[in-house]
């Protein structure tokens, strides 16, 4: 990075620390805080529109939509998030590539053989061609999918609770008035139901920032990744040796995980009284006392 930095061997001090922070290695694990950012940016709003989903089908009339809602729903609440995790991207994986292999392999040529999975080499997800880019892209796609289908069902099951929060009285009052059902959940249900499912959401929120690590275990070069990997012991067989420095490292990672929560924690207060402002309930109640 530095013009000083062609001879790390000669380094010593303050100039030695500026080369070894400013390494490529280190870039990528600046870079990968921003990964994490990235997943969070794009998870959260999946997970959401997956959870209305659910909540909808929950509440369909259809009793075969009502079924897979409460299927989907319970079924990854019952099962430990890792095996999600890693059960969703290899089977996604594997199904793009046996479509891909429909086109571009042999059909003829079976691609389950025994207990492996071989497809030929066109029909690989990414093509081994392709740039590293393209394969951290493609790794974070299925670990953004299997995020969401997780935190989804959960977002389900508090939307779904916060949807049977919302009074009563008022839906029945909104369909005395000559509203239809599909009116009374686009103007009265969805509007009022966000008050009760924030916080569940929020708690959500805060459990999907401290599953992001996860992202090492699903191949993402995240930053526990590079926090393991540039803080273990290097030898003098590398530019800049050092002793075991893992210590440091996470204490970073841990710092980052606790600004998030800590803002976020700030700016769901925030949506908290923006929300209760004016409602019927216990928030809304408190703020109307509290009001001059």
């Amino acid at each position: 990075m530095f013009s000083h930095c062609t001879d790390p061997s000669a380094l010593q001090g303050f100039a030695w620390l500026s080369c070894y922070l400013t390494t490529g290695n280190h870039m990528l694990f600046y870079a990968s805080f921003g990964t994490v950012l990235l997943l969070l940016a794009v998870t959260a709003p999946a997970a959401l529109l997956f959870g209305f989903g659910g909540a909808l089908a929950v509440r369909s009339r259809l009793a075969g939509l009502r079924l897979f809602g409460r299927v989907y729903t319970s079924m990854v609440r019952g099962v430990p998030d890792i095996i999600f995790f890693l059960f969703v991207p290899i089977a996604m994986d594997q199904g793009f590539e046996w479509l891909r292999s429909r086109v571009y392999c042999d059909p003829s040529v079976p691609v389950r053989q025994g207990n492996e999975f071989i497809v030929c080499a066109a029909a690989k997800l990414p093509l081994s061609t392709s740039p590293e880019w393209v394969h951290q892209a493609y790794g974070l796609f299925l670990a953004v999918i299997a995020f969401a289908v997780v935190f989804g069902a959960f977002a389900a099951n508090v939307l779904h609770g916060a949807m049977r929060a919302v009074p009563q009285a008022q839906l029945e009052t909104a369909e005395a008035y000559g509203m239809t059902p599909r009116q009374v959940s686009r103007r009265i249900l969805i509007p009022q139901m966000w008050t009760y499912a924030l916080p569940g959401l929020a708690n959500l929120w805060m459990i999907l920032i401290k599953a992001t690590p996860l992202l090492f275990v699903l191949g993402v070069e995240d930053i526990v990744y590079w926090a393991r990997e540039l803080g273990s012991a290097k030898t003098s067989a590398y530019s800049y040796p050092h002793p075991d420095w893992r210590l440091y490292y996470f204490l970073g990672v841990l710092a980052f995980y606790l600004l998030m929560t800590w803002g976020s924690e700030r700016v769901f207060d925030r949506i908290r009284t923006r929300l209760s402002r004016g409602q019927a309930t216990a928030a809304g109640e408190a703020m109307r006392k509290a009001a001059p």
